[in-house]
């Protein structure tokens, strides 16, 4: 499937429609505050905290029960030693091939990583946790848009997203003739990145199947 490319118009209408849930920032704000200047995680308070937004975006991933061993917490620590120190970062138009498959290896290993019993952090959830960990860079996904628009959603197809992404966005920020953190301010969603407003965007118009057909053309044809 293709989705149209994100016009200003278009990113207006997917923005609006965020805009209009409750509290749709809260928790992300949360989690930025008490992350600051940047979430650590090696340090297990931002693991619990990076496992409560997850939940609070509709992952799932439950707390253990008393005697469980806390896989997911032991596992984001392995995980983060491995890769987190090695995570590129900064404005995903700007990006390199070679950052985007980083991106695409460290996506893979986290969505791999034991969540539960019988259960990994999975697609989802690792997209979503590598946005909070790099909001400039990653564009998380769900299922119904990793599917529509890449057929799958191993490491391969996660890089060819963030490629996507970062086409979008310097078409967008050309369009804006602002840079890229100035975007989502202009566009009326300033607590978060471009990445997740290329993200809303896709959500809003694969996942919630919003009509496109009434929307201007895009001026390049």
């Amino acid at each position: 499937m293709r989705v149209a490319d994100p016009t200003l118009e278009r990113l207006g209408h997917s923005v609006a429609v965020f805009n209009g849930y409750l509290n749709v920032d809260r928790s992300w704000r949360e989690f930025v505050a008490r992350t600051a200047p940047g979430a650590d995680l090696g340090r297990a308070e931002h693991r619990g905290l990076l496992h409560r937004l997850l939940n609070s975006w509709g992952c799932r991933i439950r707390n253990p029960r008393d005697g469980e061993p806390y896989l997911f917490d032991d596992g984001v620590a392995a995980w983060w030693e491995a890769f987190g120190p090695g995570l590129p970062g900064g404005a995903l138009r700007l990006a390199e091939d070679a950052d985007l498959a980083r991106l695409g290896d460290a996506y893979a290993a986290l969505a791999a990583v034991p969540a539960g019993p019988r259960r990994a952090v999975g697609a989802t959830a690792a997209a979503k946790a590598m946005y909070a960990l790099r909001p400039e860079t990653a564009m998380p996904w769900d299922a119904a848009i990793a599917a529509a628009l890449h057929g799958g959603r191993d490491g391969a197809a996660y890089a060819r997203h963030l490629a996507l992404g970062r086409a979008w966005a310097a078409a967008v920020v050309s369009a804006a003739g602002v840079d890229d953190a100035a975007v989502p301010a202009l566009l009326g969603r300033p607590a978060v990145s471009l990445p997740k407003i290329l993200d809303e965007y896709t959500y809003v118009f694969i996942t919630l199947r919003h009509d496109m057909t009434w929307m201007p053309a895009d001026p390049a044809g």
